[in-house]
């Protein structure tokens, strides 16, 4: 759903996210990954669901996506998943091999979770659709949320951005599979070892960046945090030949919605045209972006990198509130 209409509909909504008894410590009104609900002082619950319509035209591949995509809330958080629901749509004259391809992609990434899945729930769906709910655990101190983002600290997204375009592309035939290789590789990528350096690095502020794009989620970032950020253009990571997608204009409404709902809040005047869709591109299983004291960034960074062929970089840096803007982009 395009953000502004979201953002109309949950307005209207509240009334059984009432926290009488405390044990709500993250909820849908603070635009987190996934809410959280205190069990004990020291476990507390995290839950989130998502599913979507197929990226690539694998079947196989497009089941492990949709599970790395589902999963990443939870670590997003730093919570570790446990276990998983499926969630699918599927054509009642799909070939029940590819259904079973489907739900084969989305073990094999469960798995690699150490994840276990519990069951879920089919409907007839003249679009296919396919996602999961995940529940996982983490300690009530070591949330990371939205809200934790402080001044002087440095950004750091761990993949880069163009997944979306690079689809749109795949979608209207103009490339094949082995074309966008680099793209499809890291949708699959588990964004685990992202969120175990967090908690690692004592990381408190960060989210990871899906459909609302670069802009959506840094914008949420410095919104719940009460901060502005400043993210330079030249540093952030990007896949092959996404420039060349964004050019020939193989990007998704998702981009314009992005654009249009967040553009209020950032100050893209530095920007051109193309430098913009890629701000707003719609990232599917994407990166996470996070905040972290400046002294640490490169060792995280290290981590992170070694050995992946999806290279995260420091993209920019936390501010005291500027009343013009929540992101500016240099």
């Amino acid at each position: 759903m395009a953000p502004g209409r979201l953002s109309q509909v949950l307005s209207k909504l509240g009334g059984s996210c009432k926290n009488e008894d405390g044990k709500i410590l993250v909820g849908f009104d603070t635009m987190d990954d996934a809410g959280v609900y205190e069990l004990s002082s020291s476990q507390a619950l995290v839950q989130t669901v998502d599913f979507f319509t197929p990226v690539t035209d694998d079947p196989f591949t497009f089941g492990q996506i949709a599970a790395a995509n589902s999963l990443s809330d939870v670590y997003a958080m730093g919570g570790v998943p446990l276990t998983a629901l499926s969630i699918g749509g599927f054509p009642d004259d799909l070939d029940s091999e590819i259904i079973s391809e489907i739900l084969r992609g989305g073990e094999d990434k469960l798995i690699e979770a150490n994840v276990t899945l519990l069951g879920g729930h089919t409907v007839s769906d003249p679009e296919l659709k396919y996602g999961f709910s995940i529940t996982g655990l983490v300690h009530p101190k070591e949330i990371i949320t939205n809200s934790g983002a402080n001044v002087g600290q440095v950004l750091i997204l761990t993949k880069p951005l163009g997944t979306a375009c690079a689809a749109t592309a795949l979608k209207i035939g103009v490339v094949v599979e082995d074309d966008i290789r680099e793209q499809l590789e890291s949708m699959k990528l588990l964004n685990k070892d992202g969120s175990r350096l967090m908690q690692k690095y004592g990381v408190k502020g960060g989210t990871d960046v899906t459909g609302f794009g670069l802009i959506g989620h840094s914008v949420e970032l410095a919104t719940s945090s009460n901060v502005s950020i400043e993210i330079e253009m030249k540093k952030l990571p990007v896949f092959n030949r996404t420039w060349e997608f964004i050019k020939e204009g193989y990007t998704p409404q998702g981009t314009k919605n992005n654009l249009r709902h967040f553009g209020v809040d950032t100050d893209l005047s530095a920007l051109t045209d193309d430098e913009k869709m890629l701000f707003a591109d719609p990232q599917t299983s994407g990166g996470l972006l996070l905040a972290i004291d400046e002294d640490k960034a490169e060792s995280f960074l290290k981590e992170l990198n070694e050995g992946s062929i999806i290279k995260g970089a420091i993209i920019g840096r936390v501010i005291e509130k500027n009343e013009d803007f929540k992101v500016k982009v240099l």
